[in-house]
């Protein structure tokens, strides 16, 4: 990958996206450390990273690079966008007109795009006015200023809650479209997927911080929360050298993974079209073991935390919420089941949202292809469900171990690095930088077969 970006910097125009891709990053990276007035800092992050924080936030705001626990202008990061997303790709399978729109090419793809942005706003608005709702509450979260209500500091709004609210939701809502946007420049005018990198640089970001953290603390000019020095311990050497060990196994681990596929040989017939008679010809379908990504481990964490998210907004359920915590906390024996089950689950409903196999077998077919030894039609639809039906079942197994793994090992670096790397970024990070790789090797290529033109 360094070799790519060496030959790509080369290249005049190569360079200059991605100098303007760098920017764009940096403009993100400083919107994550503007403070939004109104909000307690320390209340805030403890109630989300802290002991007793809720565990899918803290896994969001792991994605945007600490921003959500710091309450900063770009708190809700690229969450909206990407929920808006995924709404919209199960639609499309559902409802007919946007199914055709899909179908549409580039127009519809427009339509498409704008109708994401829309609901992009919705659920920014959504989430703001959640944020306000849950951190407001003085049950649900201990102040530290005199006079706030919970995380928020009313006081700056003339004591009315609401009015902090309203406020707070403009600037979080023109925050996340703002994150949207940079995304969609980035795509359109630099290198690789806009989105995809905005969250890579947010994991790679929190990562980052909490090693300096450590290197702090060897060093002795460490403070805790309360602003009083932290004594040097230079053992934490140990834990930062066995932390990085652990860290390049598994990653090398989950790319060997990640570039697994099952490749089904297709052979093409002698066709002839017109006076030109065509050659037989092979090609071959590639299944990717974990065909659905990183998402059926979004959708699982994001259901096993949603009940204490409910829970914690009435304080009527205080007793069901002390329940719901000492049973369904993270390493509790229902946590682990619950969590594999739904993996397993969302694995396979997302592999069937990715992967058709009646329209595959079609397509094979009108052009003239078959599989050796399978008749064509529904013969081979029925065999690339049973190949991908196996290939999903490997990959909700290791997706199940790597909900686990990773938390498991860090453990031994440190309970302070546990949630440097969760295992949802790790993916994520894998993912984003092989794509980045192929996107800057073809457009080398491309640029190169130009040269070669003229």
């Amino acid at each position: 990958m360094f070799e790519t970006i060496k030959n790509a910097f080369r290249n005049k125009d190569i360079r200059k996206k991605l100098l303007l891709t760098f920017l764009l990053l940096f403009v993100f990276r400083l919107g994550c450390y503007i403070p939004v007035p109104g909000l307690v800092r320390s209340s805030f992050e403890n109630a989300i990273t802290g002991p007793n924080g809720n565990q899918f936030l803290a896994l969001m705001s792991g994605i945007t690079g600490g921003a959500l626990a710091n309450g900063t202008l770009f708190a809700l990061g690229i969450g909206p966008y990407i929920n808006a997303s995924i709404i919209v790709q199960l639609l499309t399978v559902g409802i007919p007109a946007l199914e055709r729109w899909s179908k549409q090419g580039e127009e519809g793809t427009k339509k498409i795009t704008n109708l994401t942005r829309i609901i992009t706003i919705v659920l920014a608005v959504v989430q703001s006015i959640g944020i306000i709702v849950l951190f407001g509450s003085s049950n649900s979260v201990q102040s530290t200023v005199e006079g706030a209500q919970g995380a928020i500091n009313t006081n700056l709004f003339f004591g009315h809650l609401w009015l902090a609210g309203i406020f707070m939701t403009v600037v979080y809502t023109a925050g996340a479209c703002l994150v949207m946007w940079l995304g969609e420049r980035i795509t359109d005018l630099g290198v690789g997927n806009g989105i995809s990198l905005i969250i890579f640089i947010g994991i790679l970001s929190t990562a980052g911080i909490a090693i300096v953290e450590k290197f702090k603390v060897v060093f002795g000019i460490a403070v805790d929360v309360s602003g009083n020095p932290v004594s040097q311990d230079v053992g934490q050497l140990w834990n930062i050298a066995l932390f990085i060990v652990l860290t390049v196994v598994i990653f090398f681990a989950v790319t060997f993974v990640d570039l697994a596929e099952r490749k089904v040989p297709i052979n093409y017939a002698k066709q002839v079209r017109g006076n030109r008679m065509m050659a037989a010809q092979s090609s071959s379908i590639p299944m990717k073991i974990t065909g659905g990504g990183v998402m059926p481990l979004i959708f699982s964490f994001a259901i096993i935390s949603f009940p204490s998210m409910i829970m914690s907004l009435v304080p009527a359920w205080s007793d069901e919420l002390a329940w719901w915590s000492a049973n369904f906390s993270s390493g509790t024996v229902w946590y682990i089941l619950v969590l594999a089950v739904l993996i397993f689950a969302f694995a396979f409903f997302y592999a069937q949202i990715q992967f058709n196999p009646e329209d595959v077998a079609r397509n094979i077919q009108q052009n003239g292809g078959f599989i050796q030894g399978i008749r064509p039609g529904k013969p081979t639809a029925q065999y690339l469900n049973k190949i991908n039906k196996r290939i999903t079942l490997f990959g909700a197994i290791f997706l199940t171990l790597m909900a686990f793994i990773p938390s498991i090992a860090f453990a031994w670096a440190g309970q302070d690095l546990v949630n440097v790397f969760s295992t949802t970024g790790i993916l994520i990070v894998v993912e984003v930088a092989l794509e980045f790789d192929k996107q800057l090797q073809s457009q080398i290529m491309m640029k190169n077969y130009k040269g070669f033109l003229k």
